[in-house]
């Protein structure tokens, strides 16, 4: 129970720094299934429209003017729910709450992943981390669950010394973690901290270190 609430907390930050980029992979669609993925969105008449001004902080007033046209906001809010990605729950007030279906979540959950990336320190610790995963081959999910997490992982930039061992100069379990519960092969994985290895200066080249 505590992994599934620490996956969805990590979810929650990763789509909360989605939602304030400008990141170029912001496009209406995602940026309007995170915003309603942040606590699920309440407003009061008419759906759209209400959806449109409850968003309109966000929009219309972040770092870029206009950030999405109202038309890119309906044709995306249209393709969410058609694909079943959000639900609308009429309350007998006249409340109406948009939320994410546990379709969206999955959906939201991919495009947390696409964002990821590794903060890095102004100054190294001198420490190495050490990533070492032994996945099964079976059942046939684990092939494409070691695949995605291999190429996550070079996205972020550890540098692989061995089949299945991975090293990286900074803090990054919570992140290589988020990863693995993603694809749901945490039980797979060994984090390390280090403070030698035999092949340094390698490392130190490779991540230009002095």
């Amino acid at each position: 129970m505590k992994k599934k609430e620490n996956l969805a907390d990590n979810v929650r930050k990763k789509a909360e720094a989605f939602l304030v980029s400008d990141s170029p992979s912001a496009t209406a669609t995602k940026f309007l299934l995170t915003f309603i993925a942040i606590g699920g969105v309440s407003i009061v008449g008419a759906t759209f429209p209400g959806l449109v001004k409850a968003i309109g902080f966000f929009s219309n007033g972040s770092k870029k003017k206009n950030r999405y046209p109202e038309v890119k906001i309906k044709n995306s809010f249209k393709y969410l729910k058609k694909k079943q990605f959000v639900e609308i729950i009429k309350e007998k007030n006249g409340k109406i709450w948009v939320r994410l279906t546990n379709k969206g979540r999955n959906r939201l959950t991919g495009y947390s992943l696409d964002v990821l990336e590794i903060k890095k320190p102004e100054k190294w610790d001198g420490k190495w981390r050490v990533l070492m995963f032994d996945i099964p081959s079976h059942p046939k999910k684990y092939d494409y669950a070691r695949d995605a997490l291999r190429r996550k992982i070079r996205e972020l930039g550890l540098y692989q010394i061995q089949k299945s061992v991975w090293v990286y100069p900074y803090e990054c379990e919570d992140e290589i973690l988020f990863v693995a519960e993603i694809f749901k092969v945490q039980r797979y994985i060994e984090i390390l901290t280090v403070e030698k290895l035999l092949h340094e200066s390698l490392l130190r080249e490779k991540f230009k270190f002095l």
